[in-house]
């Protein structure tokens, strides 16, 4: 067997796929690290040893994420390369949803807003620190916890009742683009006797909300009405009904493909792949 593997190497996670010769996925694996190289080669080693692989069994790696910018040359002699990660993120994506064109919001520890097409164009329109990171710190000081699966577990007993204002609570007569359960401040309304689970719901909402907001503009820079959200917090039990108020707001198509997790380590070895299908028709090979 011959194996492509795709690595993204984030700030806190590397997540590693293996992509058969044709393109099909064979396994995903998530490993989280206190550094990026321990990370990598953690995954590495638990992906080969887990799947019945020798490193002679992987033809090639395609690198990706920033953290790939600390390893130098090939890996144990794997011929390596290094991929763009809003290039891999953008047709990752394209790829897991079936999409021929969109606004991807990647995640992570923060959040990118890349424009993609299937014809190979993918360009970065802007960034935002506000993401995953920003949950993780925020929970850190409310609630005493920062790793994600604690924050999401915890959160989904909390009352956004009892930390978030609303549209209603303030007004009687709202425009009629504002629903009243929409939120008007986010902690604009903290209770006494909130709860850890409460404060953790409200971190989440406001995270969640805010990467809504700076989507939805996005979209005019894009010039689309599709978005597809990958990374790790699509995993959150409440991405799901933020972003159809969104949806329902500015009529926004939002997609959460299966996998969405590793949509960036699946391009880098899409990418590796149709970089060798070019390379060969030119002779270089």
């Amino acid at each position: 067997m011959s194996v492509i593997l795709g690595i993204d190497i984030g700030g806190s996670t590397t997540k590693i796929v293996g992509l058969r010769q044709d393109g099909t996925v064979l396994s995903m694996l998530r490993v989280r690290a206190e550094d990026q190289l321990t990370s990598l080669y953690g995954a590495l080693g638990n992906y080969l040893k887990s799947n019945q692989l020798s490193l002679q069994d992987v033809s090639h790696i395609a690198l990706t994420g920033v953290g790939a910018s600390y390893v130098d040359g090939n890996i144990y002699g794997i011929p390596t390369r290094a991929v763009s990660e809003f290039t891999a993120c953008g047709l990752g994506a394209l790829a897991l949803s079936g999409q021929e064109s969109a606004l991807v919001v990647s995640m992570g520890t923060g959040t990118a807003f890349i424009c993609a097409n299937r014809t190979g164009e993918v360009r970065h329109i802007g960034g935002s620190g506000i993401g995953g990171g920003t949950l993780g710190g925020l929970c850190h000081k409310l609630v005493g916890m920062e790793r994600f699966g604690q924050i999401k577990k915890l959160a989904q007993d909390g009352d956004l009742g009892k930390v978030d204002l609303t549209i209603q609570d303030i007004s009687r007569d709202a425009e009629s683009s504002l629903h009243p359960d929409m939120t008007a401040a986010n902690f604009g309304n903290l209770a006494e006797d909130a709860t850890p689970a409460d404060l953790a719901a409200g971190a989440v909402n406001l995270v969640l909300q805010a990467i809504g907001t700076m989507s939805m503009l996005a979209c005019t820079g894009c010039g689309t009405r599709t978005v597809i959200l990958t990374g790790s917090m699509t995993t959150l039990p409440q991405v799901e009904p933020t972003f159809q108020i969104f949806h329902r707001l500015y009529d926004i198509r939002y997609i959460i493909p299966e996998n969405a997790t590793f949509a960036t380590a699946i391009g880098a070895g899409l990418c590796s792949i149709e970089s060798n299908i070019a390379a060969a028709g030119k002779g270089t090979l």
